[in-house]
């Protein structure tokens, strides 16, 4: 990913969901040819001269300080996700880790083996490395795959098996192109991030029409709603989970409100899985 085209990019997309009126400006004088706040609009909300403002968009500013991109993120009032990740575009950080499988710890392996619910260890591009009965069950038999095609972002745009488990499919949809944005502000020199997003422009249409929007979010909790060939319809909430030592690496697990059909719903999907099930299996190097 060029960081400076998409720095670009990212703050024409959230310029044109302001009007001056939002930020009590009167309009620059003239006729508009886009949507939206004027670069010299923004600059006066941010309190910045429209040079250095036009530099920022541009990519050509080496280090900008924090109070500048807050200032600017402020103005264009982005969502705590957006301002991350408008700071991880403007001031880079950190260097891709390495491609491949990573090593895991046996406790991490012995904890999904453990863990009475769905759960997984994902990688940051959504690589599925750990995984037990119950995830295998809720989504599809990772170990049946090969290694490159467990990939929660390829399985659920190319993968029309996968897809269907999605009751809403097209918010999942979404919230993956969103997380695949934010990790590439993070890394934006990972080529298998890289590849893996220029494929899926390539091979999905809605992929494509999603990443244009420019959504950005972080993966943190949330939830589906699940549609399972045997148990049926019923919704869950995941955490996410990152180990300190570990930060290409998270723990997500699914649970069910307390009491709730979900729960009784899950509880047949475990009664189901244990009949049916796998060891828990791990496309990882064990520590």
């Amino acid at each position: 990913m060029d960081r400076r085209v998409e720095l670009g990019d990212f703050l024409r997309s959230r310029r044109a969901r302001r009007q001056p009126e939002d930020l009590g400006l009167t309009p620059v004088a003239g006729r508009r040819r886009v949507p939206g706040l004027r670069r010299e609009e923004l600059a006066q909300a941010a309190a910045l001269s429209v040079d250095y403002y036009v530099r920022l968009e541009q990519g050509r500013l080496r280090n900008p300080s924090a109070e500048v991109i807050d200032a600017v993120a402020t103005a264009l009032a982005l969502d705590p996700s957006e301002r991350r990740y408008l700071h991880n575009l403007a001031r880079p950080q950190r260097k891709a880790g390495a491609n491949g499988s990573p090593a895991l710890r046996t406790a991490l392996q012995t904890l999904l083996n453990n863990t009475h619910v769905p759960a997984g260890i994902l990688g940051r591009a959504g690589q599925v490395h750990a995984w037990n009965p119950l995830l295998t069950a809720l989504i599809t038999d990772f170990g049946a795959l090969p290694p490159e095609e467990r990939s929660m972002p390829r399985l659920v745009f190319l993968n029309d098996e996968v897809a269907s488990r999605f009751a809403d499919w097209e918010d999942k949809a979404r919230l993956i192109v969103s997380q695949l944005r934010m990790e590439t502000s993070r890394t934006p020199h990972d080529e298998g991030l890289a590849t893996l997003i220029g494929e899926l422009s390539m091979r999905s249409p809605t992929f494509a029409r999603l990443w244009a929007g420019h959504p950005v979010r972080e993966k943190v909790r949330g939830g589906h709603r699940y549609r399972h060939p045997i148990v049926g319809e019923f919704y869950l909430r995941y955490e996410v989970f990152r180990p300190p030592d570990e930060p290409d690496l998270s723990l997500v697990v699914h649970v069910a409100d307390p009491g709730s059909p979900d729960e009784e719903a899950l509880r047949l999907l475990a009664s189901w899985t244990a009949e049916t099930s796998r060891p828990a299996r791990v496309n990882a190097q064990l520590t």
